[in-house]
């Protein structure tokens, strides 16, 4: 089965406030807008794959018109998501969060390589930027 897929086509994390979370994807990181749905959701393109930002109270709801047939979803806590970014490139993605008042929680270098760092959305997610070497990925 695991030689059938191809990778990661989304990736979910929940957040009450989406216009807290809509001005720090859109507006701090920077992401694309591909939409937004009210109160239940935010969709961004995140380099080949899209980021769905879900407000979890919304999405247990089942959908009532009819138009969609996605199953009821949903979490509590906070999640956690890691991007990719060239190790050239890190040093300029902390300034640019540390700029924007965001707290670099850590900064580690693997042992097996790379570099990471974490800080936090509005709503606690745990994010990660990281380059790919610390997975043994070669950057391209």
């Amino acid at each position: 089965m695991a030689e059938l897929i191809e990778g990661i086509l989304e990736t979910a994390l929940y957040a009450d406030d989406l216009d807290a979370a809509e001005a720090f994807y859109g507006g701090v990181l920077g992401f694309e807008k591909i939409r937004r749905g009210g109160n239940r959701h935010v969709f961004y393109r995140c380099g080949p794959g899209i980021l769905l930002i879900f407000n979890g109270a919304e999405t247990l709801k089942p959908v009532t018109d009819g138009s969609l047939a996605v199953p009821p979803h949903g979490t509590t806590g906070p999640g956690h998501a890691c991007f990719r970014v060239r190790a050239a490139h890190l040093d300029r993605m902390v300034a640019k969060l540390v700029s924007a008042g965001i707290a670099i929680e850590q900064d580690m270098t693997w042992p097996q390589g790379g570099r990471s760092i974490y800080f936090r959305d509005p709503a606690g997610n745990s994010l990660e930027c990281a380059t790919p070497l610390i997975w043994n990925m070669e950057e391209n």
